[in-house]
């Protein structure tokens, strides 16, 4: 007997269209933030029919990545499925929850790049860590979490893990909007920033054991201190 042949299987019309509007997304031809073609432009712009277009557009929707507004029409809302899944399940999850996955992440990175940074990383990390702590001390508290944010970014980026900087950049964007009115007691922010210098010296100084307690201790004690409804600290 003959071996048998598999059948060729090929993607349905509709499939296709998500992968080629998906591509339109995570290029950057079709900005976060921006309306993309109405669906009639896009049934003659790709030669397809109206209920193809609709599924494709339809799929994209349910992916987190387009966003349909009523009477407005469609905007991309992310170029990442990782960002719009992984937003979704921190925002849905405890503050505590978070905080811990934010652990792990960064003390595993703050390692990977005390022994894999360049000078570029470290001249980076130093001016972020200036502007962090002449944020600290505004009457801004938002301005304050975002500058943190970049500075953690910042790290994670010169773990030189593509994939963990992707995961992480999502992460700390929930993480910022869980701590951005935060109030912190000054001698518990003067222990923060005090941290983050050390970090940045392990870094410099390829002390990998170094950079992980401090990461570890800095998400810690970012844990201890919670923002009631009426804006006071208490702890946890």
């Amino acid at each position: 007997m003959k071996d048998l042949r598999a059948p060729r299987r090929v993607a349905s019309l509709s499939a296709q269209l998500v992968d080629t509007l998906r591509e339109q997304i995570t290029s950057g031809a079709w900005p976060v933030g921006t309306r993309i073609p109405p669906e009639h432009d896009l049934v003659e712009q790709l030669g397809v029919g109206r209920t193809t277009v609709r599924e494709a557009l339809g799929a994209l929707v349910h992916l987190g990545l387009l966003e349909a507004r009523k009477g407005d029409g469609t905007y991309v809302r992310t170029s990442s499925e990782m960002h719009s899944v992984l937003m979704r399940r921190a925002n849905s999850s405890r503050r505590s929850d978070v905080l811990e996955l934010r652990a792990v992440l960064e003390e595993y990175a703050s390692g990977l790049a005390a022994l894999r940074r360049t000078e570029d990383d470290l001249n980076r990390l130093r001016h972020l860590l200036e502007e962090a702590e002449a944020a600290a001390n505004a009457p801004e508290t938002a301005a304050s979490a975002e500058v943190d944010t970049r500075f953690h970014q910042a790290v994670v980026s010169a773990s030189g893990n593509a994939l963990l900087t992707e995961v992480y950049d999502v992460l700390s964007i929930a993480v910022t909007e869980q701590i951005g009115g935060m109030v912190w007691p000054s001698a518990t922010a003067a222990e923060h920033s005090l941290l983050h210098r050390r970090l940045v010296e392990a870094i410099a100084a390829q002390d990998e054991v170094g950079a992980r307690y401090c990461a570890t201790e800095i998400v810690k004690l970012t844990g201890t201190v919670k923002l009631t409804e009426t804006g006071t600290e208490r702890q946890q």
